[in-house]
Order: structure tokens, then C-alpha cells, then sequence
């Protein structure tokens, strides 16, 4: 095990735009809470990031708080690790607008998020939407972080973080460490419960194809029954048996067995008695997260008191980075 000094640093943000799904959860959020016995985490409410698509302010004031109780409510201690909202670091804003000097407009243009998000709100194209990699490699950098868990869609964006950072090593001495992608323990890959071909997404307009973290049993164990599968009533793993493939998946990430135990354990027995079983292991497995967070969201004083200690802890980790930057790049300090 490495000592403190020598243990490696990751860094995690995620937006507070609602409530994140079971897949979220499976797929990142569950692997959260073990870096923290390996590494030093810094994890951030990323609230600057989510003004592109002009939030309505009480909405994002209150989001901003349940997505900070839910960080907390999954497990991430807050004496372990540095827990805080990316707006109470100034130093996030602020080395944005430098690396936005040193990010070249063709490298931006290029980014495939870019292009998505455009072509899809063609009415608010911003220019914040455009500049979104270079606040996000702000994020990155100021912690001099080693690795950053990122999903396929991030990886561009890490990829241009790496060259903003190079280039800017390469003009001023080494200033940025060049961050690496985590590659951690697989999550799973959990799919819409009604079309099973497409990802689970929060923001889906059928509410019986995802689960949210903060759901209720009842709600949980219905989701999962009107979950779509097949004609053929047989448990076990095979292409085009999508629906089966991904409560299988599910299943799996939520008591460690594998396929070929589940295959076993529901051999000879239907979908209902699977479907019963997956439900099962969702709740025991979301229970426990409710419940902390529900405590957690009566008591705004204990999050607010969390929120500035952890703005306290990231922002003497980033000044020193962005104090480093200024001075290397020629701006005259007092």
C-alpha cells in the first residue's frame, strides 16, 4: 500500500441534471466509493457544466444539493475524500478562461459532443457548449490528477485535456500532469429495460424503461416486471436476447454472481420468477442509498457544513496549480 504522499490522484465530477439511474450507478457511481482505499479522490458536483442548457436557478440550486447528499448517500466519505461543488472553486473558472487561450479553435470544433449537442438544441448553440472541453480540462488539471474514469463519450474530451496540457508543458516547462484514463473494475453496461438496444437514460421519455437510484421498492420491483425480454421463457446469455442479456447484467453486478451461476440457479424456471429475483437484488442494492440519502437531504446544515469544508480542501489544491499557472504565463501578482 502507498503512503499518503505517494498515493495517486483521480478526479470524478458529475452534473447535478436530475437523478442518476440504476446504470449510472452500476456503471460508475458503485465504483466511486472503493478508489478511496487506493487513491486521493476528488469529486465534484460539476454545476458550471450544467448552465449550457440554461437551467431554471431554483431547479439547479436544488439539484445542485440532492446530486451533493446523493455523492454522500453512495458512500463517499467526506473526511476520505474531497467531496465539493465545482462552482465554490473559483480556480475551475478561472484557468478555463487561460486554457481556452491555449486550445486552438479547430480542436474544439472537433469535438463530436459538440456537434451533437448542437445539432440537437440548434436554438441555444453557446458559446460555453463550445468551450465545454476546456472547463472540463480546468477540472481535470488543476488537481494534477493521474487518472480520470471516464465513459466512451468522454474520451475525447480527455484526449484533448492531454493536449491542451502538452502544449502548454511544452511552452512554459512542465506545469500540467498528463492525466490517464482509469481504467477500473468493469461496471456493468445496463440497457433501457423497454428498449433494450439502446442505453438506460434518465432522460428517457417512457419512465418504465430506467430505474432511478432514489426509487422505491414498489416502484422497482414494477419496473422490473414490465421489463421487455422474450418469447422463449429460458434464462441464459446469447445474442439477441437483449432484454434477458441485460437483467442478466444487472443481476450479475448486483450479487457478484456470474452468468453461467445464474443460468444454473434459474434453470427449468420462467421470467417471472427472474425477473422477481433481479428486483430483489435492485432493491436490496438501492435500499440502503435511499435511506442515507433521505436522512441526509433533511439535514441542510450537515451538507452545507460538508460543501465549504470540501470547497476548502480543492480550492488549496487548485490555487496552488493556478497560482503556478499566472505566474508562468506573465500576469503580474501581488
Amino acid at each position: 500500500m502507498e503512503t499518503q504522499s505517494e498515493r495517486k490522484v483521480v478526479l470524478s465530477a458529475i452534473q447535478p441534471t436530475g437523478t442518476p439511474t440504476l446504470g449510472n450507478y452500476l456503471g460508475a457511481l458503485k465504483n466511486w466509493k472503493e478508489m478511496a482505499k487506493d487513491y486521493d479522490c476528488f469529486y465534484a458536483v460539476a454545476d458550471l457544466h450544467s448552465i449550457t442548457v440554461r437551467p431554471e436557478p431554483a431547479q439547479l440550486r436544488r439539484r445542485t444539493l440532492e446530486m451533493y447528499a446523493l455523492l454522500l448517500a453512495i458512500g463517499l466519505d467526506p473526511e476520505k475524500n474531497t467531496v465539493f461543488v465545482q462552482s465554490h472553486v473559483n480556480a475551475h473558472a478561472q484557468l478555463a478562461w487561460v486554457l481556452n487561450c491555449y486550445t486552438q479553435f479547430g480542436e474544439a470544433a472537433r469535438m463530436t459532443q459538440f456537434k451533437d449537442k448542437s445539432e440537437k438544441h440548434p436554438e441555444n448553440v453557446n458559446v460555453g457548449l463550445f468551450a465545454y472541453p476546456t472547463l472540463m480540462a480546468a477540472d481535470i488539471l488543476l488537481y494534477q490528477a493521474h487518472y480520470v474514469p471516464i465513459g466512451a463519450d468522454q474520451k475525447q474530451h480527455l484526449e484533448i485535456t492531454r493536449d491542451i496540457a502538452e502544449r502548454f508543458n511544452g511552452l512554459y516547462g512542465e506545469t500540467f500532469r498528463l492525466p490517464e484514463p482509469f481504467i477500473g473494475k468493469a461496471g456493468a453496461r445496463v440497457m433501457s429495460l423497454q428498449e433494450p438496444t439502446k442505453k438506460m437514460s434518465k432522460s428517457d421519455t417512457n419512465v418504465k424503461a430506467f430505474i432511478s437510484v432514489l426509487d422505491d421498492k414498489d416502484t422497482i420491483v414494477r419496473k422490473i416486471k414490465s421489463a421487455v425480454t422474450d418469447s422463449e421463457a429460458r434464462v441464459y446469455y446469447a445474442e439477441g436476447k437483449d432484454g434477458v442479456n441485460n437483467l442478466m447484467g444487472i443481476y450479475a453486478c448486483c450479487t457478484g454472481k456470474t452468468f453461467d451461476e445464474i443460468e444454473k440457479d434459474f434453470a427449468g424456471k420462467g421470467y417471472g420468477d427472474f425477473k422477481a429475483a433481479v428486483a430483489e437484488a435492485v432493491v436490496e442494492e438501492l435500499a440502503p442509498v435511499k435511506e442515507t440519502f433521505d436522512r441526509l437531504i433533511a439535514d441542510k446544515a450537515y451538507l452545507n457544513d460538508c460543501m465549504a469544508k470540501g470547497a476548502e480542501q480543492a480550492a488549496r489544491v487548485a490555487n496552488k496549480t493556478l497560482r503556478k499557472v499566472m505566474r508562468k504565463v506573465g500576469f503580474y501578482q501581488l
